[in-house]
This record gives C-alpha cells, sequence and structure tokens, in this order.
C-alpha cells in the first residue's frame, strides 16, 4: 500500500494538537482526522477515534503492525515540517 497524498488541514503551533492531517492511500483510499500531537518529549500521530458510551476513547482506523504506523508516522512528520518551513518561509 503507497501513501499517494498527505494534506494538512489546520495547524495550531501555539496548542498541543499541531495540525489534523488527511491521508490517501493508493490514489483511491482516504483517512481524515489523524492528529499530530505536541507529546513531552517528541512530535507523534493520533490516529482518528470515537468516544464509547464508557468515556474512552477507540480509533476508527489504525496500522495493524508496528512497521507501517512508523511509515505512517514519518511521512506525515515530513509533510508537517516541511509545510510548516514553508509557512514561515512565506510569512518572512
Amino acid at each position: 500500500m503507497e501513501i499517494t497524498d498527505i494534506r494538512i488541514r489546520q495547524m495550531n503551533h501555539d496548542e498541543k494538537m499541531k495540525a489534523v492531517v488527511s491521508v490517501t492511500f493508493d490514489n483511491c483510499f482516504v483517512v481524515h482526522d489523524i492528529k499530530i500531537i505536541d507529546g513531552q518529549d517528541r512530535l507523534f500521530i493520533a490516529m482518528p477515534s470515537r468516544k464509547t458510551p464508557d468515556n474512552e476513547y477507540k480509533d476508527i482506523a489504525h496500522p495493524i503492525n508496528m512497521e507501517m504506523r512508523e511509515h505512517l508516522q514519518d511521512r506525515i512528520l515530513e509533510k508537517y515540517h516541511s509545510t510548516v518551513v514553508e509557512e514561515q518561509n512565506f510569512l518572512s
């Protein structure tokens, strides 16, 4: 499965949630609402989730193995960082 598009839809530089992302796979399947979160020591992604009646959050869609999660996270964070750099260059 190939990641064919990554769109950064929102960027909140001063909050814990930095952006909301949509990722397209093989030009035919998209996952919306992946969040980029500023954690204690690094940025990470949080998959789209919903709140259960027990007030727990359950992922709606997620990678099944660690290799895919790391690949997805690496690609999303690369795009996020390049978008931040482009935005900073535009504002300068």
